[in-house]
């Protein structure tokens, strides 16, 4: 059985894990599991439904481990989207069960250690700065897709825009978020 340390990297334990070692991604698992676990409980507010969105994250991290490019984003920040995505989708096939909003979020944040918290906030600060600099309608198909939830077409027929017009502004916009979001980290290391 695999031995790994605190000093073992992320980008070596992706390595391994894409080389077939399942002992790696048990390590990730327990490195990122409850960061991921408390954005699909966000999204989902629903402990069973946020177990399922992580654990469909993880497999698609075992399926494509290889895609991660770490000059784009930390790996945890990676597992969150992976999750997130996922939790999208199960929304969206399953009938949301209603929790107490205030249960839900108060159990997320009780879940992060104060590192955790600390690198989220960051994290929060720096895409929320970058949406900032994205154009008028561009931040609006961003923050109907990510935060509103809402599925490209969705979004056409709430603007009574043509689907295409849609499909180019969330491309442009999550282009310039990804050469926005590196230069801010590169920034935020001098502050």
């Amino acid at each position: 059985m695999a031995i790994f340390t605190p000093a073992t990297t992320d980008e070596e334990l992706i390595a391994r894990m894409t080389a077939g070692e399942e002992p790696a991604l048990a390590e990730l698992h327990a490195r990122h599991h409850r960061a991921a676990f408390g954005i699909a409980l966000r999204a989902l507010a629903d402990r069973a439904l946020a177990e399922d969105a992580v654990q469909e994250a993880f497999l698609d991290l075992w399926r494509g481990g290889g895609r991660w490019n770490p000059a784009r984003a930390k790996l945890s920040t990676w597992i969150c989207v992976l999750a997130h995505r996922r939790a999208v989708d199960i929304a969206r096939r399953e009938a949301r069960r209603e929790t107490a909003p205030e249960e839900a979020a108060s159990w997320a944040v009780d879940s992060y250690t104060t590192e955790e918290l600390v690198v989220l906030r960051e994290d929060r600060r720096d895409v929320q700065s970058a949406i900032e600099q994205l154009t008028a309608t561009q931040r609006t198909v961003i923050e109907l897709a990510y935060y509103g939830g809402l599925t490209q077409v969705e979004i056409a027929g709430r603007l009574e825009i043509p689907l295409g017009t849609v499909k180019s502004r969330v491309f442009d916009a999550l282009r310039t978020l990804g050469d926005l979001l590196p230069a801010q980290r590169a920034q935020s290391a001098f502050e």
